[in-house]
């Protein structure tokens, strides 16, 4: 887990870090089963993961539907940024929806090493960036997209969720009616 933790940081900051060891110092190891939670409505954010295997769904519950925001896969950092960031109640839930593999790091560490180590506020925003452009897509993709456009861009750009997870999940996820999703799935 660690290692692949190491090789996503060098990947994106140059393998040059003196102080990387210092960086991973600061993280944890957890490994998860499938449907075990990282975060409920209500609880606050106290960290940041980054996961190695597995996948999580990232999710609001409105009147009982699950509105899926993102399907986070390995190699990808998974957080909810508002909470993390106001040290208020959740409003997002994650899920692990495969068994999963992690390293997380507390706000206390996390801000400790935005304070002491130049390059880790680099990845910091990186992670920002992400969040902010699935995010701008999402908007666009609900005002302009047709549910057939939203499937092929899906296809296009993600395409092993097509069998990694439930059409259910995947329907939720492109905001789509899961029988309408399937029905138009079947057509492509």
């Amino acid at each position: 887990m660690m290692q692949q933790l190491r090789d996503h940081i060098c990947s994106r900051l140059g393998s040059d870090l003196d102080n990387l060891d210092y960086v991973l110092s600061h993280f944890s190891e957890r490994k998860l089963k499938r449907n075990e939670w990282l975060l409920k409505e209500g609880e606050i954010c106290r960290h940041v993961y980054f996961l190695s295997s597995g996948a999580f769904q990232v999710f609001v519950n409105e009147d009982g539907n699950e509105n899926t925001r993102d399907i986070v896969l390995e190699d990808n950092w998974c957080i909810d940024l508002i909470s993390f960031g106001s040290q208020q109640p959740a409003t997002e839930q994650i899920r692990a929806i495969e068994a999963a593999e992690i390293c997380s790091i507390d706000r206390p560490s996390f801000q400790k090493l935005l304070e002491a180590v130049p390059q880790f506020d680099k990845v910091y925003r990186q992670i920002l960036e992400q969040s902010y452009a699935n995010s701008v897509y999402r908007i666009n993709s609900f005002v302009s997209l047709s549910s057939l456009d939203r499937i092929k861009w899906l296809l296009k750009n993600r395409p092993t969720l097509m069998t990694r997870v439930s059409s259910k999940l995947i329907a939720s996820y492109l905001g789509i009616n899961k029988d309408v999703f399937r029905r138009l799935k079947s057509q492509l």
